[in-house]
């Protein structure tokens, strides 16, 4: 899943392992957020977003499977 977590972190001069402090998870697992590698529960991306006064969706960029694959 695409996101802006880290424009967002620079424009809270937020370096990964305050951001992992504050909602409480491994500055690993915001690096595996960050590169895409790992999606994380809605509970961990409430808490990015509400870290950063912003919506979900403003965090998180959802996009279907099924179009992303028909090149749609």
């Amino acid at each position: 899943m695409k996101n802006r977590i880290k424009v967002f972190r620079a424009m809270h001069d937020m370096t990964q392992e305050e951001l992992a402090d504050a909602i409480r998870v491994t500055r690993r697992t915001i690096n595996s957020i960050e590169r895409g590698k790992y999606n994380p529960s809605i509970e961990v991306a409430y808490r990015i977003a509400k870290t950063f006064n912003v919506t979900i969706e403003e965090v998180f960029c959802f996009e279907d499977d099924e179009d992303t694959e028909a090149g749609r």
